[in-house]
């Protein structure tokens, strides 16, 4: 693999995207505190039985952080196609440079940031087994840990964590791992259409079942 150091505009503006989505990675996680501060979720009720304000909770501050999370959760679905937008320039910009494959034809793997870019394979290249995908993303449930992470539905698993396409066998694996990585990032590459992303995601109790609130499912 080879790090893209090539300078230009389009490479700027990703990395300018990148920054842009991790300053609004880390407000959502803010905000959600705020919500965990006060025990309530997204949809909980603010008042009580009898229609009065919940006097248990801070009712601004939570009414503040939902409406906060929604918007922010808006602006990090749209700055992540910009990013897959501008990744998908400076792959085009960085084979019109013919520096797409090694002497030996092989593809390489371009990284911004931990974005990473995986240029078409030529005929006669070995396929690498850890861009085999063994999983899918069947969907993914708004505010959830997959949603801040930048899970898409349709997004194909190569790595999670320790686990790719040669080391899997169910998705047993998939969910001891994450029942054991409570509070802590796990490592994610997924492939996009032709855009292959590092993401991060931290399994959390949330406002739903579950600690990652989205589906998974074996390859088929």
């Amino acid at each position: 693999m080879v790090n893209l150091n090539m300078d230009g505009p389009a490479r700027d503006q990703v990395m300018k995207l990148i920054q842009e989505k991790d300053r609004i990675e880390n407000e959502i996680r803010e905000q959600n505190l705020v919500l965990e501060e006060n025990n309530i979720g997204m949809q909980d009720p603010l008042v009580d039985g009898d229609g009065y304000p919940r006097n248990d909770i801070d009712v601004y501050k939570v009414r503040h952080a939902r409406h906060l999370i929604i918007c922010l959760q808006n602006d990090h679905k749209n700055i992540m196609k910009q990013i897959e937008r501008g990744l998908g320039e400076v792959h085009s910009q960085f084979r019109a440079n013919g520096e797409g494959t090694s002497s030996n034809g092989q593809s390489h793997s371009q990284h911004i940031n931990g974005y990473a870019e995986v240029t078409h394979n030529v005929s006669d290249a070995r396929p690498n087994a850890n861009d085999q995908g063994f999983a899918v993303i069947a969907f993914v449930l708004l505010g959830s840990p997959a949603d801040t992470a930048g899970l898409h539905e349709n997004d194909e698993l190569l790595e999670f964590g320790t686990i790719n396409a040669t080391n899997f066998t169910d998705l047993n694996q998939v969910n001891n791992l994450v029942q054991h990585s409570v509070g802590q990032p796990i490592q994610l590459r997924v492939r996009r259409g032709s855009v292959v992303l590092s993401l991060t995601i931290t399994p959390r109790v949330w406002t739903r079942p579950g600690l990652l609130g989205c589906r998974i499912e074996k390859k088929s």
